[in-house]
């Protein structure tokens, strides 16, 4: 038990997120002309035998791929079932926990509040939340809580959502602020009805109020506006959502993304009637999947302690591709505007502060957008973020390309499955320029 306990902790630091970079090398492939291919009849081959690979016993009981081009729907490549015990097919409405695919969620919710006057991305944190005006930071990272100095600037909203504000972050940090964290019931995060103790140490804050309050009694581990570090930023920025918006966080988010995108099975909280659809999540530990979260009984079903903007939704491989189309789309979906373009545009390009090291991936350096990574040099024009479960979504916005990978197993870089599916989906890019070149 020990050992997957462990497995999920590693599943939750920020190597989690390092593999986001291998997928973005696509976007030197992809050229305008491709939308001409949207009439070939299968666009990915060689993605669809790497599904055929990965799916069966002893592997995963079920993934979906997708490719969608410019203004159609995406094809899909699903296979298998939602469980190894579950007799439901794997479809492009089944439900997976996307986990921190959440924060480009919020944060281009935050970048519409802006784009609407609202909400300024220099603005103080304090503004909105006047506990963060005197914050502490660590004289030493992950050092003593005790041991610390005032912040030489106060938290923006724009570090905020780019985790350059210097707050910390439970699956991350190390020694007592990470005891802290999670004394204060700060995980900001939810993974299985089983006791981990290793991963979530106390009881969650009750509500999204309570949360913020509670993290503004946390030192931070840099200074703001210094440093790159994944945090509970977007967490955060939920709150700040809801107070200068004036409804609930999950309230705003269903009123201004989810409705007018049609995304109807993207949840905090899975409806009973829809239990059915969600897939189980498995730890694998020694190479042999061991289920920690089954569908049937998952702790996605029960009401969450507060809608955590970081980390708490469960989507569908077909409502997330809606949600990158309407981005792909600058803000358009099914004809209609549901966001400002310029919210859409700025969202998805750098907002990285002045003289912030860019943060990097498996060695490739990246910008930073709202709550997602942006590529940079043959990589321009990707956003995107991945899961701790495994999931990955992007779209490229210089030519309105998505793509995803749906699938749950904790740790992600237990196996080699990411950066085979990189490799299948550039090959098939590259057939698609072909065709669309002749």
């Amino acid at each position: 038990m020990m050992e997957s306990r462990a497995a999920l902790e590693r599943a939750l630091d920020r190597r989690m997120v390092m593999r986001l970079g291998a997928f973005a090398g696509l976007g030197a492939a992809l050229m305008p002309r491709l939308a001409l291919a949207a009439a070939d009849p299968e666009l990915l081959p060689n993605v669809r035998m790497l599904v055929d690979k990965w799916v069966g016993p002893g592997k995963f009981p079920g993934m979906v791929a997708s490719l969608g081009l410019p203004g159609k729907e995406p094809e899909y490549v699903a296979k298998g079932t939602e469980g190894f015990v579950s007799p439901d097919a794997m479809t492009a409405d089944s439900l997976f926990r996307i986990y921190s695919m959440t924060k480009p969620i919020t944060g281009i919710a935050a970048m519409q509040l802006i784009a609407e006057g609202k909400l300024s991305l220099d603005q103080p944190l304090y503004d909105i939340l006047p506990k963060y005006r005197q914050m502490q930071v660590q004289n030493v990272y992950d050092g003593s809580v005790t041991d610390l100095h005032p912040v030489k600037s106060a938290i923006t909203i724009r570090e905020l959502m780019t985790h350059t504000a210097g707050l910390g972050y439970a699956i991350i940090q190390k020694g007592p602020i990470r005891d802290l964290l999670n004394r204060k019931g700060l995980a900001g995060g939810q993974v299985s009805r089983m006791k981990l103790p290793d991963v979530y140490g106390g009881p969650p804050a009750p509500s999204l109020e309570i949360f913020a309050d509670r993290l503004a009694e946390v030192p931070l581990v840099y200074d703001p506006g210094t440093k790159w570090s994944y945090s509970l930023g977007l967490d955060l920025m939920g709150r700040v959502i809801e107070v200068v918006s004036g409804k609930p966080f999950d309230a705003y988010l269903k009123e201004t993304i989810f409705g007018p995108c049609g995304m109807t099975s993207t949840f905090f909280q899975v409806p009973a009637a829809d239990a059915g659809e969600l897939t189980t999540n498995y730890a694998v530990v020694g190479g042999v999947f061991v289920p920690i979260d089954k569908g049937a009984e998952s702790v996605f079903l029960d009401p969450p302690p507060f809608p955590m903007g970081g980390s708490g939704l469960v989507s569908s491989p077909r409502d997330y591709d809606r949600f990158l189309r309407m981005l792909a789309q600058f803000g358009v979906m099914d004809g209609k505007r549901v966001l400002a373009e310029t919210a859409v545009r700025q969202g998805t390009s750098n907002l990285l502060p002045p003289g912030v090291e860019r943060p990097a991936w498996n060695s490739s350096k990246a910008d930073f957008g709202a709550g997602g990574r942006v590529g940079i040099g043959p990589e321009t024009g990707i956003y995107g973020w991945a899961g701790a479960a495994g999931t990955v979504g992007m779209v490229d916005m210089l030519r309105g390309i998505r793509s995803q990978l749906f699938v749950q197993f904790m740790p992600p870089e237990a196996l080699a499955l990411h950066s085979e599916f990189q490799t299948a989906l550039k090959t098939d890019v590259l057939a698609l320029l072909r065709v669309a070149s002749t």
